[in-house]
């Protein structure tokens, strides 16, 4: 089994990405030409990655279980992406991104990748204007930014609220290029179900064709997987419902190291779960913190009026609220990061401050952004600032240009004009911190095979700091991978193609019908869904927003005992050969109920709290989060050993050479 080897480059931190770059091996274009890259996963590090391999020269096999590359799910992240332009003069440097986001991510991530990744976020953005993405511009014409969560700069540049679209529409638009040229050949509606070892190199997958029920070899010299994150694992989450973990469990099932499993991102800012049967949560995005203002009432007798509908939020008068964001962090205010929002919404609903039905929901008001503005253009205008009609009118509008789409989606999902009342909501699951185990070049520990995007582990700690996935997602993509990838494929030059007739393909092959074989003869009573539901309720109240000794070893017992349960007696009905969403849904519930199992033994493991983690037995007297940096301060990459119960635990020891490493403060 592979050494656990960061490869971290020697020399000062500013300086290690420079002068690794002009040291690794090159890939001549003639030579590239000869060589074969699988891409897994097409949303934005999937997308660029594989536009750029093309770019370079690479022959590139792009995979997607989609109908189209376009309906990745990195068009969710609706908000912006993060970069060190100080287009605003308002301090922002490199080094500052660099350390928000060690800080954000509560000194659990490594400080190399971290500065890295800091140091290309401005390419980006050329990158994206220079494709066309159509950021917001301020009244000068220049680009514009917004603050997010963790930060006291702003430095999140943004497409209204469809950023994440509007950027994978560029990526999409580069692949599309590609495929024209030929250099490029989509798979759309193709499942990776296995990773093929030869030599103990990755050297290709095998898939299945989601409309035939086909299943194919296909090789390369490297293999990329860029899969996205395991937020389904929860049932319930922000994630698209297709969204799974099972082409980053397949290679960790083959050697490569899962890492800090338990590190889930909880975000404050979703929709409320509405009943027993909603299957997926709505995401309103983090940007709508930089104007709303979160709160509760301070009287819990308007709280019970509320919920009975006999009172409104708007009849709340100013000193009867608790804006408690404010209160508990002044200095950040509604800007505290996602795990701080989160937990801090979680301790007023469970105090009985909750303020929908089932007690799990605070307001996000815009009432006083609505005002500022319009005064604000009723001033630049001439007009009378004391016409509150006016005043209203103007801050609408200017709220509508920032944020309209949210507030539509929001209304249609709700039934509520979010303009005239405050928006309901509540914290869900929607990221990923953990994934796969890279080194600086974001190889896995199967030599030939890199995870990028959210299936790493490399950037975020504990906790990800809003408008972060995307500029990971594009910095691995773009600006990273095609660089580490061309040391590694370097010894490839005179490999020649690599023949799917092997042994090893045949075996590989073999296991994959196997296993849908058995699910098809199950002949169970009970449908996929059913399991799925009964995990992510385990992993909700057990593993969640907060865990404790007591609850994750019954998470253990109840998730092996449900995944032994669903060998026996899942029902799925079809045949292998043909379009069946239930075959291919009980695959990847198969892989969650092995991954869940892990998630539950590393955050047992972990007796800290850091980040999105959060262990009741370790925390401040005010109920933050108390890490434990004599013990903890490490990387939990685990080793497949047969069961996840099993599984080795190897760690990346953190070390910070740049940055003090204390307690969080946002206040």
């Amino acid at each position: 089994m592979a050494k656990l080897d960061s490869k971290i480059p020697q020399g000062s931190l500013s300086e290690k990405w420079t002068n690794h770059k002009s040291n690794i091996n090159l890939v001549s274009p003639a030579n590239k030409r000869m060589i074969d890259v699988i891409v897994v996963g097409t949303g934005l590090a999937g997308a660029s990655a594989s536009a750029t391999l093309a770019e370079l020269g690479y022959n590139v096999k792009t995979f997607c279980f989609q109908d189209s590359p376009r309906r990745a799910h990195s068009i969710a992240a609706q908000g912006g992406i993060n970069a060190a332009k100080n287009y605003q003069g308002d301090g922002d440097s490199t080094y500052r991104l660099f350390y928000d986001t060690i800080k954000g991510g509560d000194y659990r991530s490594r400080e190399s990748n971290v500065y890295r990744l800091a140091e290309v976020s401005t390419n980006i953005i050329d990158q994206c204007v220079a494709q066309g993405v159509p950021f917001a511009r301020d009244y000068g014409g220049l680009l514009d930014n917004r603050s997010f969560g963790g930060v006291l700069v702003s430095r999140t540049f943004y497409a209204k609220g469809q950023t994440g679209q509007q950027l994978l529409l560029g990526a999409y638009s580069a692949m599309n290029r590609q495929i024209g040229r030929g250099k490029i050949k989509m798979y759309n509606r193709h499942e990776m179900m296995d990773l093929v070892l030869i030599d103990g190199k990755a050297r290709g997958i095998i898939t299945r064709n989601l409309v035939s029920g086909e299943i194919e070899r296909h090789s390369a010299h490297a293999v990329v997987i860029a899969s996205g994150g395991y937020g389904n694992v929860f049932f319930l989450s922000t994630n698209a419902m297709g969204s799974n973990v099972s082409a980053t469990w397949k290679i960790h099932k083959r050697g490569a190291y899962f890492a800090n499993p338990c590190f889930t991102q909880i975000h404050p800012t979703c929709i409320p779960v509405s009943g027993e049967h909603q299957s997926k949560l709505t995401l309103m995005s983090e940007s709508l913190r930089n104007d709303g203002r979160i709160w509760v009432p301070k009287r819990i007798e308007d709280v019970k009026a509320i919920r009975e509908g006999k009172l409104q939020p708007t009849e709340i008068a100013e000193e009867d609220r608790d804006y408690y964001l404010e209160r508990r962090y002044p200095a950040f205010g509604n800007l505290v990061p996602r795990d701080v929002a989160s937990r801090a919404a979680k301790e007023r609903c469970d105090a009985g401050f909750g303020v929908n039905k089932t007690g799990e929901a605070v307001y996000l008001d815009f009432a006083d952004a609505i005002l500022r503005y319009g005064k604000e253009q009723a001033h630049v205008k001439g007009w009378d600032e004391s016409d509150t009609v006016l005043v209203k009118k103007l801050g609408q509008e200017v709220v509508r240009a920032k944020y309209g789409n949210l507030f539509q989606m929001y209304e249609k999902i709700v039934d509520q004009d979010p303009y005239e009342t405050p928006m309901m909501i509540y914290p869900a699951v929607h990221y990923t911190m953990g994934g796969v185990w890279v080194d600086y070049n974001l190889m896995t520990s199967i030599p030939g095979c890199y995870a990028i995007g959210e299936a790493n582990f490399s950037d975020h700690g504990a906790n990800r700091l809003g408008a972060s996935a995307l500029m990971q997602g594009l910095a691995d993509g773009y600006f990273v991978l095609p660089y580490t990838i061309g040391d590694y494929l370097a010894d490839d030059i005179r490999t020649g193609t690599i023949s799917t007739d092997s042994p090893e393909f045949e075996a590989a092959e073999k296991e994959v019908k196997q296993r849908l074989e058995a699910f098809i003869n199950n002949k169970g009573k009970h449908s996929v869904d059913y399991y799925h539901r009964k995990l992510g309720k385990i992993m909700w109240d057990k593993c969640g927003m907060s865990r404790n000794e007591k609850d994750l070893k019954e998470a253990l017992r109840d998730i092996k005992a449900l995944r032994e349960d669903f060998y026996k007696n899942v029902n799925v009905p079809g045949v292998t050969n043909e379009f069946n969403e239930q075959l291919a849904k009980a695959g990847r519930v198969a892989d969650f109920l092995e991954l869940g199992e892990l998630f539950a033994k590393d955050a047992l493991e972990r007796t800290e709290s850091c980040g999105g983690h959060f262990r009741e037995e370790s925390q401040t007297p005010e109920g933050e989060a108390l890490r434990d940096d004599k013990n903890f301060t490490f990387v939990s990459a685990w080793e497949h050993k047969g069961e996840p119960s099993k599984a080795k635990l190897h760690k990346e020891v953190l070390n910070y050479e740049e940055i003090e490493v204390k307690t969080r403060s946002y206040k």
